[in-house]
């Protein structure tokens, strides 16, 4: 047994099966070629299973959102007495009269060239509204996924490592706490308490949108962040919750590992055992969250978005719904939908790196 982790153990167990290559063999043949046939088909499964996933999703956002019992064209009279032929006309407008199997054949073959169509409420191509509620999704979620990624990890190591002491109970408690409670839930409380104030504690924090719109140059970066306080404190508080919970049960996992006491025999101190040996290996779990939600910095978080009033994905996602927005909303989750997918095979091709016992 040496003091190296599993997969470094398998990647030397590769080594010394291939040994030397005689003199005049093709270098095609041997376990190493072997392993890169079977990576070269697990990637072309990956593939094929992400493809398949997104027609899936393709043909489930269609026939979804039609089981809505709302009229949209109704919806958007805004309850006006409007006649029954300025009904037919809209609905004729927005293709609403043709048969279910034509609209569903429509629907396929323009998003499969990217085109979504033309929203219902706003008039414009869906693709060029979900282009401007982008930058604010990302800006969001994409600040906080660094840090409740970081804080998590981070956390989650130390808790782990000492565990049973009153920090571990204390850190776990809390994250269980935070797990647990709804984000919409959280972002309320906070809008009261820091937002409108509480007894001694004065409003500090505007209750929602991107920014006031007064603001230009440095001065608009900091209203920008001031706004953004609130929404990155509630998704942290949650994200980073969940992140301690894997990292914490995946390094408790390893820590009995007969190779962390090896290591620790031939003298090394306990932060490198730890760092180098330890933590690599219960990383791989934790990787897998972090590409789920790295998926999800796309989706947005659409009661968080709408709690804040947020001009990103999740608060036009609830617009959307509330008409229903047929061709919005069928947008929307189908990018949301891509976003996760795409994600996961990503991680699922770059697990083989840090475990070669992947993909074989």
């Amino acid at each position: 047994m040496t003091a190296d982790s599993t997969p470094a153990l398998v990647k030397q167990a590769d080594a010394d099966t291939d040994g030397p290559a005689p003199a005049g063999t093709p270098a095609a043949r041997g376990p190493r070629a072997r392993n890169t046939k079977a990576y070269l088909k697990y990637v072309a499964a990956k593939i094929v299973g992400a493809a398949v996933s997104l027609f899936a999703v393709l043909v489930t956002s269609f026939f979804l959102f039609r089981l809505i019992p709302s009229d949209p064209v109704k919806q958007m009279t805004g309850g006006r007495r409007v006649s029954a032929e300025q009904l037919e006309s809209l609905r004729h407008q927005f293709g609403l009269d043709q048969p279910m199997w034509q609209q569903f054949t429509s629907y396929v073959g323009d998003a499969l060239t990217g085109d979504f169509g033309t929203s219902f409420q706003y008039h414009a191509p869906v693709m060029d509204k979900i282009t401007e509620a982008l930058p604010a999704t990302l800006l969001l979620t994409g600040t906080a996924y660094v840090l409740y990624s970081a804080l998590g990890i981070w956390l989650g190591t130390r808790t782990a490592w000492r565990n049973g002491s009153k920090s571990d109970r204390f850190n776990t408690a809390l994250a269980l706490t935070l797990y647990s409670v709804p984000s919409f839930w959280l972002g309320l409380l906070l809008i009261i308490v820091f937002s409108v104030g509480v007894g001694p504690i004065p409003g500090m924090f505007p209750t929602g949108g991107l920014e006031s719109g007064n603001e230009s140059g440095f001065a608009y970066v900091l209203d920008v962040a001031h706004h953004m306080v609130l929404p990155v404190i509630t998704l942290v508080a949650v994200g980073y919750a969940q992140t301690l919970l894997v990292m914490r049960s995946s390094l408790l996992d390893e820590m009995g590992s007969d190779y962390l006491t090896t290591a620790r025999a031939k003298g090394l101190r306990d932060d490198a055992v730890r760092r180098r040996h330890a933590v690599p290996n219960a990383m791989l779990p934790t990787f897998t969250l972090m590409f789920v939600n790295l998926g999800h910095v796309v989706a947005g978080q659409i009661l968080v978005e709408t709690v804040f009033s947020w001009p990103g994905l999740g608060g036009l996602f609830y617009q959307g719904l509330s008409v229903p927005d047929l061709p919005l909303v069928q947008g929307l989750f189908f990018v949301f939908a891509t976003a996760v997918i795409l994600a996961n095979t990503l991680a699922d091709l770059l697990y083989p790196l840090l475990d070669p016992r992947v993909g074989r």
